[in-house]
């Protein structure tokens, strides 16, 4: 029974994980189909030009919008098979797993319900925004899932983070990750470079950035200063990375595909890397080695046989 438990738990760790990946990537197909103005290339929804697969009407935009609604419909499935697997396995997988499962699954469905009405409602930038935002939680829940079944150990218990500085922290890149869809779905940009127009939600972006970029700055310096020299590293280079690719983005206007559609990857990866730290140090090895003596201390006084 206690080699299913660890298949079990190991089997789902792993396709959490993938699907995260595999989130991830629609993401970044997401914000191609915007930017390349693919956003209405299907007309109706589910289907594109009333089929499921429209050969005849097939060029770069209608491909565009025909594969992040693939790609999704694939994602969406892959978490309802790890929510019914949870369920049915609930025995098996810590208390609330099942339910995170649950939750995951709602979102698709939040998020499919979006996706739809960014069509139908001719991309109305609320929605359009929304729509990011959902798929950002839902990527963030995968993370959740994926690390709570990650294997303990304690010999690193020491080395977590503060969970307070990645909760802030993950907060702000979420917040500056809608405040760039807001720009985008509006067209902020051009506008107000043309015509002053809608300046302060380029504005609210533009001021976010020091903010944000001192919250990921610190992060990587308390890591740096305990012993994760490598995260430190990475989340620096991350943030780097974003930066060059933000200001990329306002300098050519928008105009060039690929710089904004990597500012939205690396802004999800970015938040993504933080919130699998915190998720890693809410079930950290240090509380779950205590938890086990606990329960060991109870279970031997329940079997103690009073003199």
């Amino acid at each position: 029974m206690r080699s299913m438990t660890v298949s079990i738990a190991s089997h789902l760790q792993r396709f959490s994980g993938h699907l995260a990946i595999a989130t991830w990537l629609l993401i970044g197909i997401g914000g191609a189909t915007r930017v390349m103005n693919a956003g209405l290339a299907c007309p109706d929804w589910p289907l594109c030009y009333g089929s499921w697969l429209p050969w005849q009407q097939f060029n770069l935009q209608v491909f565009l919008e025909w594969f992040h609604r693939l790609d999704a419909a694939v994602v969406g499935c892959g978490t309802l098979v790890i929510a019914l697997v949870a369920w049915r396995s609930r025995s098996q997988l810590p208390r609330f797993w099942p339910w995170a499962a649950t939750g995951a699954l709602l979102l698709v469905g939040l998020q499919a319900t979006l996706g739809a009405l960014t069509v139908t409602e001719l991309l109305r930038f609320d929605l359009v925004t929304a729509h990011l935002g959902t798929a950002l939680l839902f990527f963030v829940s995968l993370l959740g899932l994926q690390a709570a079944l990650q294997p303990r150990s304690p010999l690193n218990a020491g080395q977590s983070l503060p969970r307070l500085l990645l909760l802030v922290t993950a907060i702000a890149v979420y917040g500056q990750c809608l405040l760039g869809a807001l720009v985008g779905s509006r067209w902020a940009l051009h506008q107000c470079l043309a015509g002053s127009q809608l300046c302060t939600v380029l504005q609210s972006h533009l001021w976010g950035i020091a903010p944000t970029t001192l919250l990921v700055i610190s992060l990587s310096v308390v890591a740096w200063l305990r012993g994760q020299h490598r995260w430190a590293s990475q989340i620096a280079a991350l943030l780097g990375l974003q930066l060059l690719l933000g200001w990329g983005t306002y300098f050519w206007h928008l105009q060039i595909e690929p710089l904004t559609i990597g500012h939205q990857m690396v802004g999800a990866a970015l938040l993504g890397w933080i919130a699998s730290a915190g998720f890693r140090s809410a079930f950290s090895p240090l509380s779950s080695v205590s938890e086990e003596k606990n329960h060991d201390v109870k279970q031997r006084q329940q079997t103690e046989v009073p003199a």
